[in-house]
């Protein structure tokens, strides 16, 4: 009896519904984890390896796969052998060339097919460095200059890295192409395997006499000072991109960027989430009780506001528009969240305490006869101990 078949879906553990990128990412997780080279000798890695073929072989074909969505794989059987297992299943509409060509790379520290593209123009690397702001530039923004050592083409080589009055010549291993291909066996067949060129590196050139100046590399690095500009409501740890500042591109490719991250200090009375601004303003028992007219300090600078009678404390007010602009449209701004706090006093002058006596007999009298029976007798007698009154007993 024939061994039944898994899902493909199931085999490459995607979604029915899964795209041709997942699909091609799944397929080469499981390729290079049960690839024959990675385990010589394991034959139940060997079949997970062909049943994982099998099913990309299918998915990753339109038509194949409308079919499989259709009948299962009752639509292969009868064909070239397909029903008993792997052997005679039909590989030849699957491409898989680049997938391959990735997994050999990383077997055999080469590259893939795709490093073809190596030789054309690329872009530079980007350099990252970082600026510390203040709370409040951070909210309207400023301006920064910062100092970044940059590569700029040698002006006694021009550029080439070879000696004045030489050239440099065509690298002899690769042909100037920058890559070799190596070919290699696999379950399907000879599989081409493409690498930068050790010599050149990837540059198609040998220099045989390099330049004094650049020591070969075509660049001398110079000290530089960068204009950045900090854009209202950045917020700490994002990025302000400077286009063209990084390091020079190959092959007459663009400079890369210039990232700088900023930094902002902490504000000893704001704090910040998003758009919108915190603080916590204190305010006295009587400016809560009766009412009165308060100034909160914004980033705009100080507001008045108007405590209302009988405020309770940890009160929240909202000062709309006093918050961080947003990033795409600096007209637009958060809100500035105050919660008011209410203080108690603690050093208090005698006739301040008297007052406060006099307020609570009057709301209330919550102090009552707890305020007596803590003071000190008034009589001006020593108060009896324990032990003064046990010798009482005994004398009497």
């Amino acid at each position: 009896m024939a061994e039944s078949k898994r899902d493909y879906y199931e085999v490459l553990g995607v979604s029915r519904d899964a795209d041709d990128a997942t699909l091609k990412k799944a397929y080469r997780q499981v390729a290079k984890k049960y690839h024959p080279d990675m385990n010589p000798g394991d034959a139940e890695a060997e079949k997970k390896f062909k049943e994982a073929s099998e099913a990309y072989a299918v998915l990753s074909d339109p038509e194949k796969r409308r079919q499989y969505d259709q009948f299962g794989h009752a639509a292969f059987e009868g064909g070239a052998g397909g029903a008993g297992g792997f052997g005679g299943f039909d590989f030849g509409g699957a491409d898989f060339s680049d997938i391959f060509g990735d997994i050999f790379g990383d077997l055999f520290g080469g590259g893939s097919r795709r490093g073809r593209a190596g030789q054309g123009p690329m872009k530079g690397m980007n350099i990252r460095k970082s600026v510390r702001i203040t709370f409040e530039e951070a909210v309207f923004g400023c301006e920064k200059e910062i100092e970044v050592i940059l590569k700029d083409p040698c002006p006694k080589c021009s550029g080439t890295g070879a000696k004045p009055g030489t050239s440099p010549e065509t690298c002899p291993k690769c042909g100037g192409k920058g890559q070799v291909v190596y070919t290699q066996q696999s379950f399907f067949g000879t599989v081409q395997n493409v690498q930068t060129c050790p010599d050149c590196h990837g540059t198609g050139k040998i220099i045989r006499e390099k330049c004094p100046d650049c020591s070969g590399t075509g660049y001398v690095s110079n000290k530089k000072k960068i204009a950045v500009t900090i854009p209202p409501g950045i917020d700490n740890g994002q990025s302000v991109r400077i286009r063209e500042k990084g390091e020079p591109g190959v092959n007459g490719g663009p400079r890369g960027d210039l990232l700088v991250e900023v930094n902002v200090s902490r504000h000893p009375i704001f704090q910040r989430q998003d758009m919108h601004i915190f603080s916590t303003v204190p305010i006295s028992f009587a400016q809560a009780a009766i009412g009165a007219d308060i100034r909160i300090k914004t980033v705009d600078g100080e507001v008045l506001y108007n405590v209302k009678p009988g405020t309770k404390t940890d009160t929240k007010v909202r000062l709309k528009g006093k918050g961080v602009p947003s990033l795409r449209n600096s007209q637009v701004r958060g809100d500035h969240y105050v919660t008011l706090v209410i203080q108690t006093p603690e050093h208090l002058s005698q006739e301040a305490k008297e007052a406060l006596r006099r307020f609570d007999e009057l709301t209330g009298n919550t102090l009552g006869t707890a305020s007596e029976s803590d003071s000190e007798p008034k009589s001006g007698k020593k108060k009896k101990g324990f032990m003064d009154k046990v010798k009482e007993a005994f004398d009497d």
